[in-house]
């Protein structure tokens, strides 16, 4: 199996990442800056480092097989992010980039519908920028992932859709999809590429 790096560990998506690349008996370098948040667990190496301290993490990551990120965009730079994956020298990177730039049916950004419902969640229009940066990188083999507008703690059902930009919606007019699900997604693409240098999301 696979040596992955995981940036966010102890996050609501990075914590479901985790266990399912361990489920699926992947190596797995847990990083967060709290390491007394994970407990151990056979396959994992804990590791403390912070994107703001990318010499630590360029080191942290070397040797990996692929790097998945899942941080709120907001609190990092997604340059410095990848600068360091960069320097690195790992080519396989899965970003998480939030729901906001999926393009609803009558052709806006979910972040403009929010607006104007006058919602903004923090994380949005940075996760939106984030996006517009991993776009441009040319020397790496990028994922972008977005998740469904809800991602609650949920079930792992491991049936759910796949889509690029577009805004998944089910019967209901509902878009989401638990934490869980949404992990599978994730793993899925590590094992078997099919989105190299593109976005998708996942939703019921």
């Amino acid at each position: 199996m696979s040596n992955i790096a995981l940036i966010g560990a102890t996050g609501n998506i990075g914590s479901r990442v985790l266990t399912e690349l361990l489920g699926r008996s992947h190596t797995v370098t847990a990083i967060t800056r709290d390491p007394r948040k994970l407990t151990a667990r056979p396959g994992m190496t804990v590791k403390a480092a912070s994107t703001t301290d990318p010499v630590v993490l360029t080191q942290v990551l070397k040797g990996h097989d692929a790097v998945v990120v899942s941080v709120k965009w907001n609190e990092n730079d997604v340059n410095r992010v990848i600068d360091t994956v960069r320097k690195s020298g790992v080519k396989r990177a899965l970003f998480v980039v939030g729901a906001g730039s999926l393009i609803r049916k009558d052709g806006r950004t979910h972040f403009d519908h929010m607006m104007d419902k006058g919602v903004q969640p923090p994380t949005s229009k940075p996760a939106m920028q984030a996006l517009e940066a991993i776009r441009a990188i040319k020397d790496l083999d990028w994922t972008a992932i977005s998740p469904a507008a809800a991602i609650p703690a949920g079930q792992r059902t491991g049936k759910f859709r796949l889509g690029l930009d577009q805004f998944l919606v089910d019967s209901k007019g509902e878009s989401r999809i638990s934490r869980e699900d949404f992990a599978i997604a994730i793993v899925d693409e590590i094992e078997k590429p099919k989105h190299i240098r593109k976005r998708f999301t996942a939703a019921y």
